[in-house]
């Protein structure tokens, strides 16, 4: 087990992972682990982790996958598998190398796929909650169409430079997330028959203007589900709420989090 930092890097089966870990760590409270979008990374999130920790009390952990930020880079093309491989491969060992005890994860986009899939094929007792925002459940023809306008914004925008601010390699980036979604394969890609074996409350909070998935994702998790869905669907927001609908939705998360943490009479909760 590591020893955290306030900040650093993780050593993951040889990958070099960059992290922020907020307020107490895993052996004094519950931890919420957040895993980034698709273009994301730890620095991405902002000041969300630091407002989710003195709204919880709980440690909150944030990391940039392989391929992101100051992490180590992939190599491409990402096979289409990549969000399964994450969450069987990956998050099982980051989960045990920060000491992990109990809490809840976190995702946004791709990251919030990923802890569906890991949710949803492994049994571990100490997650006691997912919380989604704009999660993607199986492939929506609006979902390919804004990913094609990004990879032509990336082609002939500052978007490569934009991106450039937070990964220290930007086609990578850019390339494994966006190259594997354009696939003509990954429109077979589906994880709808993984919601079906969660065992744990979910929280889906999605803007109503998402460019990038419809309120068909949260119908899906409504009926496939055998656990209880919330959904919180924000006006004014498109597919990033924490950052175009902060307020709203660092309620809605923290609520969430605090009566799910409350629950289960673990660690300091603030009011």
């Amino acid at each position: 087990m590591t020893q955290l930092s306030d900040s650093g890097f993780l050593d993951v089966g040889g990958v070099s992972l960059e992290y922020r870990m907020i307020g107490p760590r895993p052996d004094r409270a519950p931890t919420i682990v957040m895993l980034h979008e698709g273009l994301g990374c730890a620095g991405m999130w902002g000041d969300f982790p630091d407002r989710l920790s003195a709204a919880t009390g709980a440690g909150i952990f944030v990391y940039s996958r392989a391929g992101y930020g100051q992490s180590s880079p992939v190599t491409l093309p990402r096979p289409l598998s990549y969000m399964h491989d994450e969450a069987h491969e990956i998050l099982p060992r980051l989960l045990s190398g920060i000491g992990f005890k109990r809490g809840l994860l976190l995702g946004h986009s791709d990251g919030a796929s990923i802890s569906a899939i890991y949710a949803g094929s492994i049994q571990d007792h100490r997650i006691r909650g997912l919380i989604l925002i704009a999660p993607h459940f199986f492939v929506e023809d609006v979902s390919v169409k804004s990913i094609a306008e990004a990879k032509t914004a990336y082609a002939q925008t500052d978007l490569r430079a934009k991106l450039g601010r937070w990964h220290k390699d930007p086609d990578n980036a850019f390339r494994g997330w966006n190259d594997a979604w354009l696939d003509p394969k990954f429109r077979e890609w589906d994880i709808t028959q993984e919601l079906a074996y969660i065992r744990v409350p979910i929280l889906i909070v999605q803007g109503e203007d998402d460019q990038y998935g419809t309120v068909k994702q949260i119908g899906v998790a409504q009926e496939e589900c055998y656990c209880p869905v919330e959904a919180a669907l924000l006006s004014g927001a498109k597919h990033s709420p924490q950052r175009e609908a902060p307020e709203a939705t660092l309620k809605a998360v923290s609520d969430f989090a605090n009566r799910l943490l409350r629950d289960h009479a673990e660690g300091r909760i603030a009011a």
